[in-house]
């Protein structure tokens, strides 16, 4: 899998679960200041990022994923160690 194959099916979740339009949702964009996420939306698009790409994202690291960018980065690295 791919950045782009990664990046349309975050932008499909967060289109989904926050309601945002799908030009918001590029590799800059951040979740909480940009898509308008708040704690709880943040929880929904990890489980449901989890589902989608079949990992475990640890609260710790969640703390650190701040961008799409930060999240295709992660998913890119766990998915291929």
């Amino acid at each position: 899998m791919d950045r782009n194959e990664i990046l349309k099916k975050i932008k499909d979740i967060a289109v989904e679960e926050l309601g945002v339009s799908p030009e918001k949702v590029t590799e800059e964009a951040r979740f909480i200041e940009d898509l308008g996420a708040d704690s709880i939306g943040v929880m929904e698009l990890v489980m449901k990022m989890e589902e989608e790409f079949g990992l475990q994202i640890p609260d710790e690291d969640i703390e650190k994923l701040r961008t799409v960018g930060d999240v295709i980065d992660y998913i890119l690295k766990k998915t291929q160690s």
